[in-house]
């Protein structure tokens, strides 16, 4: 599904150079669900705006779903994030002024699907996120597991086959995020592939495999049978 290559990034600011990704290869079958750890400047979520099509790279070869994915016109990419991509923020990235039918159904409106047709589809996801009874109240009438519920419904809503989520737990308690790779981890048995990005080791330990990385390069990987071993030594170290 997704295919990275010898993936090379950096960023001009004035003389200055930053090298963030130095070679990555990686390779995520469909169906997996996998986590991306790693400090801060490390280069993950410049990896996931990369696979997410929100960034482009500088050498190197990016194939989603079989797709070379280089230098796209802002048209094209848009296609492929609207059809392809679902998108989970830390923050929410909900319209304020919105209520949570029209924020779930606003991937539709892209797609010049037709106003009752995308209200009602919006309204068949919110009422799998148990939320169909907050369908009109605006987001800062919500908490923020409701918050994130309703992200979550709005990543679904175009049928992605990947959904990439950038520390979606990082603005929840404890007992909401467990609730919520639940909910992912029910997301990803229906065959949605699922990158992760976090720093909460517990919320990584979940999924099927870790990606670490250390200054731009891969420094590990922790498979399926590994992650209670590995989630044991980071609490030890």
């Amino acid at each position: 599904m997704i295919s990275l290559k010898g993936i090379h990034k950096s960023y001009v600011n004035g003389k200055n150079r930053l090298h963030v990704l130095k070679g990555i290869d990686l390779e995520v079958e469909s169906g997996e669900f996998i986590s991306i750890m790693g400090s801060s400047g490390s280069g993950k979520s410049t990896l996931l705006n990369i696979v997410g099509i929100l960034d482009n790279y500088d050498e190197g070869e990016f194939r989603l779903g079989g797709e070379v994915i280089r230098n796209m016109s802002e048209r094209k990419a848009a296609w492929y994030r609207n059809h392809m991509i679902g998108f989970v923020f830390q923050s929410f990235n909900l319209i304020s002024y919105k209520n949570a039918m029209e924020n779930v159904a606003m991937p539709l409106y892209y797609q010049k699907v037709g106003r009752r047709k995308r209200n009602l589809r919006a309204m068949e996801y919110l009422d799998m996120m148990g939320l169909r009874e907050w369908a009109h109240h605006l987001p800062n009438e919500l908490s923020g597991g409701q918050k994130q519920r309703l992200a979550i419904a709005r990543s679904l809503i175009s049928n992605p086959k990947v959904i990439l989520a950038d520390e979606p737990t990082g603005a929840l308690d404890s007992k909401t995020s467990l609730e919520m790779m639940d909910l992912f981890k029910n997301i990803n048995n229906t065959g949605i592939t699922i990158l992760i990005v976090t720093h909460e080791r517990d919320i990584a330990a979940e999924t099927q495999r870790i990606i670490r990385l250390r200054d731009g390069v891969i420094d590990s990987i922790v498979k399926n049978g590994e992650r209670k071993k590995w989630l044991s030594e980071q609490v030890m170290a």
